[in-house]
C-alpha cells in the first residue's frame, strides 16, 4: 500500500492512500465453479446465447445487475432473526415506515415486494392511453410498465450525456428546456408523471445533480404536474452531488438525499440497490388522495398495506440498510472501486461511459464492434464474448432492450449499443475486479473476429429477458 498524502476532511487531518480496500471483513463465502472454455461455449449455445437463461452456477463473476445482488451486514442478519411475520401491523412493518418517513419526509408508505411492483401500482393508476410520462432517462421495466398500460414514455436527458467522453459530471440530468416546452405543448392533464432518475440507469449510470433536480421541482410545480423520484441508487447519486456540486461539500450524504427527496411529490424504491437487500421496495408518496388509490391496487397485487408482499424479515433489512448504506466508509469504497474497474477499461482503449458512475461501468459495444450493425446487436455479441471468454455474466443495454420495429417490422435502434457491467455490493473483491480487467486484454484482442447475432424467438415486451439468438 503506497502512501500519497494528508488531506483535510473538516478539521481531522487523514491519511489518503492509493488502495481503497473493502471497509468489511467476509464471514461466510460462496464456492464459485471455475468452469473451462469449452464448457461455457456449451452452456451459452444451450442458453441460446441470453446470458440471462444461464444458471448462476455456470457463471464465474456476475455482472448481470447490481439488484438484490448485494451481500447482507451482520446487522441485518441479525435483523432477520427479529422479523415480525404478523399479517397485519408488525413490529418490523413499524421499524420499516419509520425508517422511510424519516428518510423521505412522506407520510404514505406503500410497502412491495420490489420496485417494479411499486411502479406498475403507481403508473397504472396515473398512466393510460393519451397519457405521457418524461423521464431522463425510462429503465426497462419503468417503460413496459407505462407503454404496457397504453400511456407514451419520453427521454429527455441532458444535451452533454450524448459525449461519451465528456467529464461533465452530472450527465445524467434531464434537460429542464425541453422538459418545460413538453408540458405546456401537452399540457398538464394529459401527463401523468415527471419521473427523474437518480442516477440515471439506462444513460450509463451517471449522476442527476442537485440544481437540476430544484429546476425539475419548480417547472412541474409550475405546470401542476407529479414529480416522481426513481431513487433506488440515491445514496451513491448523493455521493457525486457532495465531492462535484458546489455548496455540498459539508453536507452529510443523507442530508443530500433528505433534500432531495423533499423536491419531490414522492418516490419508487427498489430496496435490492440502495437498501442492500435481497428482496424489496416501496412506494411513498405526499397526497392522501393517491395513497388511498394505490394502496386499494396494493392489497388486490402485493398483499395488505403493512407488508405489501414482505416477510417481516425483509422489511426489518430493508430498515437496517436504509441507514447503513450512507455511511461514509461505504459509499467511498464503492464509488472508487468502481471507478477502478472503469478507470482501468478506459486505460485499456475499452470505450466506457465517462466518468464512471456509482453502480456499474458502461461499455459502448458500437465503437468496440464497428464492424457488427446494429440489427445484429454488438451489445448482445459483447456480452456473449464476456462469458465465452472469461465466465463473466453482464448485460446488454442497447437495441435489444429498448429497440423496437416501425410499420415495416424494420429496426428502430436504440440511440447507443450499450453493455452494462453492474458491481454487486458488498460482493467481489479487488482480485476478481483485476480479473474482469484482464478478460478484456482478450477481448480487445478479438474484436474484429466477433460476429453479431439474430434473434430467433422473442416476447412483445422486456424481450432482453427471455428471448433467443443465434451467431450470425
Amino acid at each position: 500500500m503506497s502512501y500519497l498524502r494528508l488531506v483535510r476532511n473538516f478539521d481531522t487531518i487523514i491519511m489518503e492512500f492509493k488502495t481503497i480496500i473493502e471497509p468489511f471483513k467476509i464471514k461466510s463465502v460462496e464456492s464459485i465453479h471455475m468452469s473451462t472454455e469449452q464448457e461455457r461455449i456449451a452452456y451459452l449455445e444451450k442458453a441460446h446465447y441470453n446470458p440471462f437463461l444461464l444458471k448462476s452456477q455456470e457463471v464465474i463473476i456476475d455482472l448481470l445487475t447490481d439488484s438484490g445482488t448485494s451481500a447482507m451486514s451482520n446487522e441485518q442478519w441479525a435483523g432477520i432473526m427479529r422479523g415480525d411475520e404478523s399479517y397485519a401491523g408488525a413490529k418490523s412493518w413499524e421499524r420499516l415506515e419509520f425508517e422511510i418517513n424519516d428518510l423521505t419526509g412522506y407520510p404514505y408508505i406503500l410497502p412491495t415486494h420490489q420496485g417494479r411492483a411499486a411502479e406498475h401500482i403507481l403508473y397504472s393508476y396515473l398512466g393510460g392511453a393519451g397519457k405521457t410520462f418524461i423521464s431522463n432517462t425510462h429503465f426497462d421495466t419503468t417503460r413496459a410498465n407505462i407503454e404496457f398500460n397504453g400511456a407514451t414514455a419520453i427521454d429527455i436527458p441532458t444535451p452533454a450525456a450524448k459525449d461519451r467522453n465528456s467529464s461533465d459530471p452530472f450527465k445524467g440530468n434531464l434537460d429542464t428546456t425541453k422538459l418545460d416546452s413538453l408540458l405546456a405543448e401537452t399540457g398538464s392533464d394529459n401527463i401523468g408523471a415527471v419521473i427523474l432518475t437518480v442516477t440515471n440507469n439506462s444513460g450509463g449510470g451517471q449522476p442527476v445533480s442537485m440544481q437540476n433536480a430544484i429546476d425539475v421541482s419548480a417547472i412541474c410545480k409550475k405546470h401542476n404536474v407529479l414529480f416522481i423520484l426513481d431513487c433506488c441508487r440515491i445514496a451513491e447519486n448523493a455521493y457525486f452531488i457532495r465531492h462535484f456540486e458546489k455548496g455540498y461539500e459539508s453536507v452529510t450524504y443523507r442530508e443530500i438525499a433528505e433534500q432531495m427527496f423533499s423536491l419531490a411529490d414522492g418516490a419508487i424504491m427498489s430496496a435490492k440497490k440502495d437498501a442492500l437487500v435481497n428482496m424489496g421496495g416501496f412506494l411513498a408518496v405526499r397526497n392522501e388522495a393517491l395513497a388511498e388509490a394505490c394502496t386499494s391496487l396494493l392489497i388486490i397485487n402485493e398483499g395488505f398495506s403493512t407488508y405489501g408482499g414482505l416477510s417481516g424479515r425483509d422489511m426489518e433489512a430493508i430498515a437496517i440498510g436504509l441507514r447503513e448504506v450512507f455511511d461514509a466508509d461505504y459509499l467511498n469504497y464503492r464509488i472508487k472501486s468502481t471507478r477502478y474497474l472503469g478507470e482501468h477499461m478506459r486505460e485499456k482503449g475499452v470505450p466506457v461511459i465517462y466518468p464512471i458512475g456509482g453502480h456499474a461501468v458502461y461499455v459502448d459495444a458500437g465503437l468496440l464492434y464497428p464492424h457488427i450493425p446494429t440489427d445484429q446487436y454488438p451489445g448482445q455479441a459483447l456480452v456473449c464474448e464476456l462469458y465465452k471468454i472469461g465466465g463473466i455474466r453482464a448485460v446488454e443495454i442497447g437495441s435489444v432492450m429498448f429497440g423496437k420495429y416501425d410499420e415495416d417490422q424494420k429496426l428502430v435502434p436504440a440511440p447507443i449499443e450499450l453493455v452494462r457491467l453492474a458491481i454487486p455490493r458488498r460482493v467481489y473483491t479487488q482480485s476478481h475486479i483485476d480479473y474482469v480487467i484482464e478478460v478484456f486484454d482478450e477481448i480487445i484482442r478479438n474484436a474484429k473476429n466477433t460476429r453479431g447475432l439474430r434473434i430467433t424467438k422473442e416476447p412483445k415486451f422486456l424481450r432482453h429477458f427471455t428471448a433467443h439468438f443465434e451467431p450470425m
